[in-house]
């Protein structure tokens, strides 16, 4: 029997679940939605809360462990908050995403964008890391992880900034096609 293709979802709160039950966290809901399209997957919740691009890339060759298949890096949200220099950001993805390359797992790239507050010209150069990492890897984007629950009470927690249970299935629908024909085109080049 051939074993299920094992993905690894690197992030932050936002793939880890924070103040979710498991069960609600974005890798199981959407190892549930692709094997209910029948993808014998299996996901691993490679998010740690609070984390950050160098936190990730620090921390990579551990979460990979010696099994994946492929990834899906969900990262730069903390350092957005916390305002860090988007060149910072960009380099630390740069290096995931090239460690990832090295390795030969093949991986997804989920973006995220800039808070209103702080302003549009640290929008202008932290938006961008995500489709120009994207050309330069020649990988899929989804562009904004968040799209949908941003501004929608019902899909956030109180804090405003994690999704919901409901907001959880917001984005895995979102991300579903996206990661349904990614995965179609990896089991072909297998």
């Amino acid at each position: 029997m051939a074993k299920p293709t094992r993905i690894v979802a690197l992030g932050d709160s936002l793939t880890a679940g924070y103040g979710l039950p498991a069960d609600a966290a974005f890798p199981v809901v959407l190892q549930k939605a692709l094997r209910e399209k029948g993808m014998d997957v299996e996901i691993v919740n490679g998010g740690v809360s609070g984390d950050t691009s160098a936190g990730l890339l620090a921390r990579l060759d551990w979460m990979l462990g010696d099994g994946a298949d492929a990834a899906i890096v969900e990262i730069g949200a903390n350092d957005m908050l916390r305002g860090f220099d988007p060149s910072d950001t960009r380099k630390n993805i740069d290096e995931i995403l090239d460690h990832l390359r090295e390795r030969k797992i093949p991986f997804l790239i989920a973006g995220m964008r800039a808070a209103p507050n702080l302003g549009g010209a640290y929008a202008a150069q932290f938006e961008p890391i995500y489709p120009t990492l994207a050309r330069k890897y020649q990988a899929p984007l989804y562009p904004f992880f968040l799209d949908g629950v941003v501004g929608e009470k019902a899909l956030q927690l109180p804090d405003g900034l994690h999704p919901s249970k409901a907001g959880v299935e917001r984005i895995v629908a979102g991300i579903l096609p996206l990661t349904e024909d990614w995965l179609k085109q990896l089991s072909k080049s297998n």
